[in-house]
């Protein structure tokens, strides 16, 4: 094994100590002792042995920000930009920065080790999971991951590089055996995560899919390449329920089965090693390897009880609770552990990847506040303690589901009620308004997808949120709030220096608002952009994401924000009292309900906005109660037997009309409104992936007519049942508006401004983990908004918010585009910055952008036969557009900045040695009128022969920076792995002799400069 990178905290002498005594403390432990530190204690944390002096270390899933054990809004975390948009700021030092934001977040709620990054790669434009992922191109996914395993590992936190490996698509994730030869899964897939070992990453994690016929967790590739040739020594974690094959999985080189307690090993782990069937020297690897970790993280010997405090003042690290709270979320009828004629058992996920855990962690500094923007939410009583874990067997699978269609029964229209008395705005008094006499029936309707996960409110003094009246009217907006972010900072465009300190939850918001205006790509500008402040008198607002922004992705990584700046307010915060801003919501989106949202409900019990959430024993008893502040219950804090979760609320519709109502679950569901049941049946699960099951689950609504300003008392049940999770989601959503009235009022408003700003972009059940995506159109009306806006005033910037790729039909016609990813809580007030040219965008585009998807050269992501065929090899993303002579709309690398630039010189080693790195000088001048940032990119091609190449390959880049007419010359380091290829006959690095050419400039579709080379063997 090679010398161990700084990285992983050792080396020289004192490496050579520590190592001596873990292996005395490996010596103390008996088999059965080894085995039970393979696989988790809980859902998140690994187990301790006090005897060693080791604790239990905690994980978190990242990469977006970092949740801690549970899901619950009260326990706000960092929202960082969406990995896509690092993937985009071409910018390591940044993304170090960034990376350390998450160790700060990390220390701060007692965590460990960080599940991210997510090395995987956009291989198609359809993957649903590409917000979570760097790139298309190997080698930047490459240098991106390893500058943020460096910042998260810096601080004594552990990175995790995920999921290894071809883990590329959702479509049948948990079961796809991937087909891809020995050379792509080298030069392509392999690729990111040996760049992330070099970089001393401490875990890998071994994904749900297999490669060639293997499981990920039991492939061969976990010890080659990983642990023998590139010489990792750190732990390997298997996905969250990836283990299916328990001794083939403890023969490779996976090291940590989890969550726990139970997993595929424990007891027949040890029996395997007694018989003979598992090497013991194999589980002595895995236990010492666990030991090194626990050593890198503070959580072995002396340093276990020092829990460090952040560098950051007001990032002070959470203690870690030595047990874990509550009970299971997927054990449930006849009752939990505890309730009669049943046994009591551990916690134990139900499906493979559940990601649960039983309640928020032991928080003293928990803010009071809960984690959503201008809200003031009472935290209601607080959470009763479950009992401690015991053993007990594994759970057992649930009834099948039941035949029939769900009961359906009648609802009445709202009742003549007059206003409700005493408290303005939402503050509806608490209890259950009086019932009315039934007429009419509601239409019951089932939605295919999941809900979309909504982004808190924004803060008191917004206009209502659109869709919301039902309304398309446009409004004039009061004069500024509170400005909601810190203020611009000076941005030069120099990048900062990773080693320089956060200092607080101001310099972390800061930090977050910078990098959302240097990950924006400029796809396009006639000028328009940056906008002059002072040349403006009214400026039009338009589209329902400009105040719903999607600030992160669906799925398991999502994180509850303590705030959120939207677009629209970052506009208002920017532009003052000076300028006039009117609102125009356009069209409602596509999206199905989302979760019930303070600014809608009160709990029937406090008053507060929110909901109430109670937990009841089969007999329909009260165990437990407690406010919650929204709808989407992922976590219910069970206790002894609970049988039914109840989510109910004071619904205060902002309309009148047909209102669509929904619960999201499996199992036996109901929904009543004023005590009138609209739904009642049982709702089988369809599929056993997580993402789903315990994160998105499907919501199946009906619609009811609803009088604005009236309350009624909606109250959403599900009964807990093996196998089914026990997320629960209320959703509502109000009438929604004539498509043709809004669109004219958006247009009225746009052609009465000086400038308009609309805001388009994805939904949740478009980009989310679970599943891939069909198409890459923005959905609902929104193109028709794009075009009726454009079409009003030519002084109009589309600012698109996706994760991915998406069409744009339109682009032509806007005077700017400009994409701002999923930006993070900051989001707002990073795209305030650019518009008013306060900072310039200073994005790349990390993947290719199709026009449209039928001229996307690789596009499938559905297995046939349970296998798919990476059959494009080595031509993914640009390479394959290359290959093909096909031209996209955007080019990978792509992207504008407020000024231009000239490249006018290419200096080129005219030889080369084959193994040794070399440098490219590119000389490129400053031609517009203002200082600008530019990416300098390098490209390789040849030589000619029998080798299967692409077309051009990404060999290196770096930035620059100049002032207006200044000339400046670009450094690029090329690496001696550019030039090299995997051949397969001979399982070996080959370097090929003969001409090469060096391409240089913006894009991988704009390389004016070309000079040639000559590669030569070693002498």
């Amino acid at each position: 094994m090679g010398e161990r990178s700084p990285g992983n905290g050792a080396g020289g002498v004192r490496g050579t100590d520590d190592e001596a005594e873990r292996e005395r403390l490996l010596g103390k432990l008996t088999l059965r002792e080894k085995v039970r530190l393979l696989t988790g204690a809980t859902t998140w944390r690994t187990r301790a042995e006090p005897a060693l002096g080791l604790r239990e270390m905690v994980m978190s899933d990242g990469p977006a920000g970092v949740r801690g054990q549970s899901w619950d809004e009260r326990d706000p975390a960092l929202l960082l930009p969406s990995v896509s948009a690092l993937g985009a700021l071409w910018d390591e030092e940044l993304i170090e920065r960034l990376g350390g934001l998450l160790a700060a977040e990390a220390r701060r709620k007692g965590v460990d080790v960080v599940l991210a990054p997510t090395l995987n790669l956009h291989r198609t434009p359809l993957g649903g999971r590409h917000f979570e992922c760097f790139s298309e191109d190997p080698e930047l996914t490459g240098r991106a991951g390893a500058a943020l395993v460096r910042g998260i590992q810096a601080q004594g936190v552990a990175a995790t590089a995920k999921h290894y490996v071809a883990n590329d698509s959702e479509t049948d994730r948990l079961t796809v055996d991937v087909r891809v030869s020995e050379r792509v899964l080298r030069e392509v897939y392999l690729a990111p995560f040996e760049a992330a070992v070099e970089a001393g990453v401490r875990v890998v994690m071994a994904g749900y899919n297999g490669v060639n016929g293997s499981t990920m967790t039991a492939s061969p590739l976990l010890t080659d390449p990983l642990k023998r040739e590139w010489g990792f020594d750190g732990v390997v974690v298997s996905d969250w329920g990836a283990v299916r094959a328990g001794i083939p999985a403890a023969r490779a080189g996976l090291d940590l089965a989890m969550p726990g307690p139970d997993s595929a090993w424990g007891e027949a782990l040890a029996r395997a090693v007694e018989t003979g069937r598992v090497p013991h020297a194999a589980v002595d690897d895995k236990a010492r390897r666990l030991l090194g970790l626990a050593a890198a993280c503070g959580a072995l010997g002396e340093s276990a009880s020092a829990l460090d405090a952040s560098s950051s003042p007001d990032l002070v690290r959470r203690p870690v609770p030595t047990s874990a709270p509550g009970l299971p979320g997927s054990l449930v009828p006849p009752g939990l552990p505890g309730s009669p004629g049943v046994s009591e058992q551990p916690e134990q996920p139900a499906l493979p990847g559940l990601r649960v855990s039983p309640g928020p962690p032991e928080s003293p500094e928990r803010p009071a506040l809960p984690g959503l923007p201008g809200l003031r939410v009472s935290p209601g009583p607080p959470e009763q303690p479950g009992p401690p874990e015991q053993p007990g067997p594994p759970e057992q699978p649930g009834p099948p589901e039941q035949p029939g269609p769900p009961e359906q029964r009648e609802l009445p229209g709202p009742p003549e009620r007059p206003g409700l008395p005493g408290l303005p705005g939402l503050r509806v008094s608490p209890g259950p308004p009086e019932q009315p006499e039934p007429p009419g029936l509601p239409e019951q309707r089932e939605l295919p997808e999941q809900p979309e996960q909504r982004e808190p409110p924004g803060p008191p003094g917004l206009p209502e949120q659109p869709g919301l009246p039902g309304l398309p009217e446009q409004r004039e907006l009061p004069g500024p709030p509170e400005l909601q972010s810190p203020p611009a900072p000076s941005f030069a465009s120099d990048s900062p220096k990773a080693a320089s300190p956060i200092s607080g939850h101001g310099g972390a918001r800061a930090l977050l608002r910078r990098a959302v205006a240097a990950s924006a790509v400029l796809l396009h500008n006639r000028g328009v952009l940056p906008l002059d402040p002072d040349r403006l008198r009214t400026i039009a607002v338009i589209g329902v994401h400009a105040v719903l922004a999607r600030t992160q992705g669906g799925g398991s990584a999502g994180v509850f924000p303590e705030r959120v700046v939207t677009p629209l307010d970052g506009i208002r915060a920017a532009l003052g009292e000076g300028v006039r801003v009117v609102y125009a919501p356009g069209p409602s989106t596509d999206a199905p309900p989302g979760p019930l949202t303070p600014d809608l409900c009160t709990d029937p019990v406090t008053g507060d906005p929110g909901v109430r959430l109670r937990l009841l024993d089969a007999a329909g008893s009260e165990l437990h109660s407690e406010h919650r502040c929204g709808g989407r219950q992922l976590e219910p804090p069970l206790v002894r037997g609970a049988h039914t979760v109840e989510i109910s609320a004071l619904l205060l519709p902002g309309t009148s009309g047909p209102w669509s109502l929904g619960a999201g679950g499996f199992g036996r569901m109901s929904i009543t409104v004023d005590e009138h049941v609209l739904l009642e049946g049982e709702f089988g699960t369809e599929t056993d992936d997580p993402a789903v099951v315990h994160v998105n689950p499907p919501v199946h609504c009906v619609r009811v007519p609803l009088t604005a300003g009236r309350a009624v008392r909606v109250v959403v049940r599900r009964e807990l049942a093996p196998g089914t999770g026990r997320a629960t989601v209320v959703t509502a959503a109000p009438p929604r508006s004539d498509d043709a009235a809004a669109l004219a009022h958006a247009a009225r408003a746009a052609r009465d401004a000086d400038a308009a700003i609309v805001v388009v972009g994805t939904t949740e059940h478009g980009e989310s983990e679970g599943y891939d995506r069909t198409e890459l159109g923005l959905g609902g009306a929104q193109d028709e908004l794009v075009r009726a806006v454009t079409a009003a005033n030519s002084r109009t910037v589309a600012v698109v918010n996706s994760g991915g790729p998406v069409e744009l039909p339109w682009r032509a016609r806007a005077g700017a585009v400009l994409l701002v990813w999923f930006p993070g809580q900051e989001g707002g007030a990073g795209l305030a910055d650019i518009l008013f040219g306060r900072a310039e965008p200073g994005g790349r585009l990390p993947t290719t952008w199709a026009a449209a998807l039928a001229d996307a050269p690789v596009t499938r992501t559905r297995p046939v036969g349970g296998r798919l065929g990476y059959d494009e090899g080595l031509h993914i993303g640009y390479r394959a557009w290359a290959r093909h002579d096909r031209e996209p709309a955007y080019w990978f690398g792509h992207g504008l900045g407020f000024t231009t630039w000239a490249y006018e010189g290419l200096c080129v080693p005219g030889d080369i040695v084959a193994g040794e790195p070399f440098t490219v000088r590119v000389e490129v001048r400053n031609t517009g009128p203002r200082r600008g940032r530019e990416v300098v990119q390098v490209y390789l091609a040849g030589p000619p022969g029998p080798l299967e190449r692409p077309e051009r390959w990404l060999a290196g880049y770096t930035a620059v920076s100049a002032e207006p007419g200044e000339r400046v010359t670009a450094s690029v380091s090329v690496p001696a792995r550019a030039l090299r290829h995997w051949a397969e006959d001979e399982h070996a690095w080959r370097t090929q002799p003969g001409p090469y050419r060096v391409l240089a400039g913006r894009s991988a579709g704009a390389l004016p400069l070309t000079a040639p080379t000559l590669v030569r063997a070693p002498e």
